[in-house]
């Protein structure tokens, strides 16, 4: 099927990749009827793995010029609805079996995703389900090259300091609060100068599938610290801070 897009959403069908886990995720749903809603659906990609296995779904899209095309995609099945409305905010008529949600980003903090999920979990059947179910969310002590907030596009700008240590889990059918903070405690395995975190955020699909950085999907997220010089063995310990869903301006991060 050719896909209408605006020029992002056509990057976006370029990585075949972030499409593959979620085709695949879809697929083993274990479900062939019911109400499906697709919260920011872009182009309508995923409302299209969804259509021969429900026999209703909502596909939401709030910008305009996407959600014109999402319905030009879309308009020859009967079971789909394209509304071009905040999922934030928006009262659903029908409760579903299953939410799609693909606004993801790293450690979910420059999408909407969680307050979307936090209204949409008001509208969801007892037992339903959630692709993705959830993200991953690691950490590692990093010397970058570029001293500034950025994210990790492939070229080789900082040096690991640390192992990467989780530091939280996220499961979308919890109640999650947007409002982010915890105390990091990373042992330096490398001497040297010591000025960043880098951020990684794995997606749980379901219970079999999760995925990694993809070029469309998660890239790591490298944050400034003060610069310092550190030993191996050192420990170091870090206050981080963001609001998922307000952007990266959001975040903070300090030595403790």
């Amino acid at each position: 099927m050719k896909f209408k897009t605006t020029p992002y959403h056509n990057d976006l069908l370029k990585d075949t990749d972030r499409l593959a886990v979620f085709y695949q995720a879809i697929k083993e749903y274990d479900s062939s009827n019911g109400v499906a809603y697709d919260l920011g659906c872009g182009s309508g990609v995923l409302t299209y793995f969804l259509v021969d296995r429900f026999d209703e779904i909502i596909a939401l899209e709030i910008n305009s010029k996407t959600f014109e095309c999402a319905k030009e995609n879309l308009k020859e099945f009967p079971n789909v609805t394209v509304m071009n409305a905040d999922a934030i905010s928006h009262e659903f008529s029908k409760k579903a079996d299953l939410i799609v949600c693909e606004m993801l980003d790293t450690a979910l903090i420059d999408e909407e995703q969680i307050p979307a999920l936090n209204n949409a979990k008001n509208y969801l059947k007892e037992g339903g389900k959630i692709i993705p179910q959830g993200v991953i969310n690691a950490v590692e002590l990093v010397s970058l090259e570029r001293h500034y907030l950025h994210w990790d596009e492939g070229n080789i700008n900082y040096e690991s300091l640390s192992e990467q240590a989780v530091y939280d889990e996220l499961n979308f059918l919890d109640d999650i609060n947007p409002d982010f903070k915890t105390h990091l405690k990373l042992k330096a395995i490398k001497g040297g100068l010591l000025n960043g975190l880098k951020i990684t955020t794995y997606t749980k699909l379901n219970d079999n599938i999760i995925a990694g950085p993809l070029p469309m999907l998660n890239p790591p997220l490298l944050i400034p610290l003060d610069e310092r010089q550190v030993k191996v063995n050192d420990f170091i310990e870090v206050e981080l801070k963001y609001i998922m869903g307000n952007g990266i301006e959001s975040i903070q991060a300090k030595y403790i």
